[in-house]
């Protein structure tokens, strides 16, 4: 709900609330999304009633393979890649999609994609909308 009168909120006024995640209010999680990487998921989705999702997802064994092609049931999925690099693949666009240290990726949401590779060394923050979603592979198809 956005704030239309002039005076400012104070805290705990409709649900406004002061939150740190720290490492250790925050630890990691060992079995996230993809294996091979611990996730900590951010106090953004209990502040914004699932609305929005921060995650933050840091690699803890090399990568083995691709993910294969899948799409997330989302309205919008973005990457910043904090070090290291994530190499992807999108059904209908040419080639692969590098992102590195310093860059964000908006991906297209609902749209198949595949995971060809990552550094060993990737750190990452994950911004979804909404916070909880699903993930599909596409019928009968490699996503191409």
């Amino acid at each position: 709900m956005a704030i239309t009168d002039s005076e400012p909120l104070q805290i705990g006024q409709q649900g406004r609330q002061l939150h740190v995640d720290t490492l250790e209010s925050t630890p990691w999680q060992p079995d996230g999304l993809l294996p091979g990487n611990a996730y900590r998921e951010l106090a953004v989705g209990a502040a914004t009633s699932g609305k929005v999702g921060l995650r933050h997802l840091l690699s803890t064994a090399p990568f083995e393979k691709e993910t294969g092609w899948h799409w997330h049931d989302m309205d919008v999925h973005a990457v910043f890649v904090i070090r290291g690099h994530i190499t992807f693949r999108f059904q209908g666009a040419p080639g692969e999609q590098v992102v590195r240290a310093g860059e964000c990726i908006t991906q297209p949401a609902g749209v198949p994609h595949n995971v060809i590779d990552r550094s060993s060394d990737l750190e990452l923050l994950e911004l979804t909308l909404p916070q909880r979603f699903s993930t599909s592979e596409p019928a009968g198809q490699d996503g191409r």
